[in-house]
């Protein structure tokens, strides 16, 4: 089994019967197709591209929180033609209801019998932009999709199609006429990310590339629905030691601990932040997970789930810092590293 991969046309590779470390391999190998990929349209924003590669890779859900103009939905399109995926937009506004994202029975006169008119969530990447402005109950139509990979119409349930992944956008800024997801939503989210404005080197370089034409016509798919299975399941091979576990564990727990914060980080949170580690570690190369892949996610991961207590705002304990805090005094895991055989402990 030692036949990895082939060509099938440009930028598209097929996963064949492997062995384990191979198919790790793939995963760094992806991770650095999928960012040349997305490079050719967004200019200078390699690491959040590398967290998006995370969450597809643990089929997690993305929230992309930023002012507007920075190119927060333009990310969401690149990154869903990088993929052989079906794919599909709603844009949120105060009129939208459940029945326009997940779909309707209607009556068909010529068949004389109710026919299912499938809503665009059932799709395998499905941008949801300005989340935060349809109503509360429109926003709840997403929950069960995004936790369970299903919709339940008329009480009939329907499996979505896999891999399923929601891509969100929100502006934190305009307040008017937005309605703030629940707690039970943003926890949905594997990752909240944040673009940030370019440099003046990157503006030029933004001004450029749109000069005559979007160059998100030439973006070619580098995975299929098949392939981001196979990856994910790889994905899940990537050792994490008992140290990790624990260190993981005590930073959620000491975030419920911590004095400024009245709502800490979930189970849910800890089994995220460790799952995360696992897609990072192995798109870096690695087959086992150290304490610096679980830094590097703690804000994504745990940023959006805490909720600060109302002194702590007051005092600005801005919910980064409080985390940067929670890191800096938690005692990471300084252990050698076992003999490896790619990242596992050999057997004595």
């Amino acid at each position: 089994m030692t036949l990895a991969f082939r060509a099938s046309r440009p930028g598209v590779w097929v996963l064949r019967d492997s062995d384990r470390s191979t198919r790790l391999q793939l995963i760094e190998d992806f991770g650095q197709r999928l960012r040349e990929a997305v490079a050719r349209v967004i200019v200078g924003k390699d690491a959040v591209v590398e967290l998006l590669a995370v969450a597809l890779l643990c089929e997690g859900h993305v929230l992309i929180e930023d002012v507007p103009g920075l190119g927060k939905t333009t990310l969401a399109k690149v990154v869903a033609r990088c993929l052989d995926c079906s794919f599909s937009r709603i844009q949120f506004t105060p009129d939208l209801l459940p029945s326009d994202v997940t779909g309707i029975f209607y009556f068909d006169q010529k068949a004389s019998e109710f026919v299912f008119r499938a809503g665009p969530i059932h799709a395998s990447i499905v941008l949801a932009d300005e989340v935060n402005r349809a109503t509360p109950r429109t926003q709840s139509s997403l929950l069960e999709a995004m936790e369970e990979r299903q919709v339940t119409v008329e009480g009939q349930t329907m499996r979505l199609p896999r891999p399923f992944m929601v891509l969100a956008t929100q502006n934190p800024i305009e307040l008017e006429g937005t309605f703030p997801l629940p707690e039970a939503q943003l926890d949905r989210f594997l990752l909240r990310l944040a673009l940030g404005y370019p440099s003046a080197v990157e503006e030029v370089a933004i001004l450029r590339r749109f000069q005559t034409a979007s160059p998100l016509d030439d973006v070619q798919p580098v995975a299929s629905s098949q392939q981001i299975m196979d990856l994910c399941k790889a994905t899940r091979e990537v050792y994490v030691s008992d140290a990790i576990a624990e260190y993981v564990v005590a930073l959620t727990q000491a975030t419920r601990d911590h004095d400024t914060i009245e709502l800490g980080a979930s189970p849910r949170a800890s089994m995220a932040l460790c799952r995360s580690a696992q897609a990072l570690a192995g798109l870096r190369g690695r087959d086992y997970v150290v304490p610096d892949d679980v830094k590097r996610l703690v804000g994504p991961v745990l940023g959006h789930r805490l909720i600060l207590r109302h002194q702590g705002r007051l005092h600005g304990a801005a919910t980064e810092r409080t985390l940067a805090a929670i890191v800096e005094a938690t005692r990471a895991p300084v252990e050698p590293l076992p003999e490896l055989s790619r990242g596992r402990p050999t057997p004595t």
